[in-house]
């Protein structure tokens, strides 16, 4: 990690050349704030209560992209990434009440997964990592240090492999580097950037991020996921990403929201795009003409919203995150359900 004169000498640096600095916020910023919503946490204590007994079942590979359930080890990933919300919801417990049994359980699962997990660097197979990624930033200062230090360098080989994917990928990039995939790229960098507090990876987290807005987001605010897939599904899967990421930019002291890419489009307008639907006033049928056969596969199998008309329900998270950064989503937000609730009791 950069040491304090490195960071103030980088911040210097950055204000000559007019880019933001992210360092000096990074070094002060708490994950979590108590000001988020307490009246959650009877419901999370009542869930998880009877969770601190199991035993964390960590496996050395998670692998469910591209395969239907009950092919492959799809349902043994599926029972073993159970483990990674329930450290985050162990963490935000132990956060709001102090009770060391649930830092015990999280740090147990930590040095379970951290033991035996080798990243894939399959960006769908880990996307929810990030649950990880928060557990150990809330939690970092009281985890043992030989707990923390194995999480912070399972979160540092995250970051710099799939900066490294990123950066040697071929030109032209391949759809995988562009699309949904890349999305998930860079949340998994952003967060675990922002949780190692480390000012080299954040900085080459913005850059990916701005990449990736002038890559896959047009000047209108449509995805290109709109276009290879036809389906909102994965408008949706797209953004969430991208609002995690700029989530946690934010705390970092910056506005990723309105950043704008080379070809005019921002975050802020893909949200804007999807707006109506999201609010009932448009309808789509979705993947009538996909471009991506696996997803006529996952239609075939009977698999749920792969067929029928888009649910705006299930833009709930992404527009839930999205109002933690701009109050104009607030209530879309709440008219879509009530979202998850580690989304309220770490951010108010």
């Amino acid at each position: 990690m950069p040491s304090l004169r490195q960071t103030c000498l980088t911040s210097l640096l950055a204000v000559l050349l007019g880019i933001p600095s992210i360092g000096m916020a990074a070094a002060t910023i708490s994950w979590c704030s108590k000001t988020g919503q307490a009246s959650l946490l009877p419901g999370m204590l009542r869930r998880n209560e009877p969770q601190l007994s199991l035993p964390p079942a960590p496996q050395a590979l998670i692998h469910t992209e591209g395969t239907l359930p009950h092919q492959g080890i799809f349902d043994q990933s599926v029972e073993a990434k159970r483990d990674w919300p329930r450290m985050r919801d162990f963490a935000l417990i132990w956060y709001y009440t102090s009770d060391s049994r649930y830092l015990e359980a999280l740090t147990h699962y930590l040095d379970a997964w951290t033991a035996l997990y080798q990243p894939s660097f399959n960006p769908i197979d880990e996307t929810e990592l990030d649950a990880l990624i928060d557990s150990y930033a809330i939690s970092q200062q009281a985890l043992p240090l030989n707990t923390e230090r194995k999480v912070s360098a399972l979160l540092r080989d995250l970051a710099e492999g799939y900066i490294q994917r990123i950066r040697q990928a071929k030109t032209p990039r391949p759809a995988t580097f562009v699309n949904n995939w890349n999305s998930h790229r860079i949340k998994l960098i952003t967060l675990s950037a922002l949780a190692l507090q480390d000012q080299k990876l954040l900085s080459a987290a913005r850059s990916l991020y701005l990449a990736q807005i002038a890559n896959n987001i047009d000047a209108d605010g449509q995805t290109l996921d709109y276009g290879e897939r036809d389906a909102l599904h994965y408008v949706s899967y797209d953004l969430e990403p991208l609002v995690r990421a700029a989530l946690a930019a934010k705390m970092a002291g910056q506005d990723w929201l309105n950043l704008r890419g080379d070809h005019g489009g921002s975050l802020q307008q893909a949200l804007e795009w999807l707006r109506p639907y999201a609010e009932g006033k448009l309808q789509h049928l979705e993947f009538v003409h996909t471009k991506v056969k696996f997803d006529l596969v996952r239609r075939e199998a009977g698999l749920p919203g792969y067929s029928g008309y888009w649910q705006p329900a299930s833009s709930r998270n992404l527009y839930a995150l999205a109002a933690r950064l701009s109050p104009a989503y607030r209530d879309l937000a709440l008219s879509l359900g009530r979202a998850p609730d580690w989304i309220g009791l770490c951010w108010p």
